[in-house]
């Protein structure tokens, strides 16, 4: 399955991109857009309701993208 991507543009704390750096050096599985994938889908899923039909779809699209980014081999969106 092909999953459509969207390039963002984000400003993060010179911290935090250290600590990304750092992960990254020492993970090689991961890059710079699985990292951010799996931070956003988790954030939406600890942070969504789902009370609506939208919203309940929206969080299961949510929780799809993040185990499909927890458990990805390689880049496949």
């Amino acid at each position: 399955m092909m999953n459509p991507t969207v390039s963002i543009l984000a400003e993060i704390p010179e911290a935090l991109h250290q600590s990304l750096t750092d992960y990254l050096e020492t993970h090689p599985n991961w890059d710079q857009d699985r990292v951010f994938a799996a931070a956003l889908s988790q954030f939406l899923l600890q942070t969504g309701e789902g009370q609506t039909p939208r919203e309940a779809e929206n969080y299961r699209t949510c929780a799809r993208v993040y185990l499909e980014t927890l458990f990805e081999q390689s880049k496949s969106y």
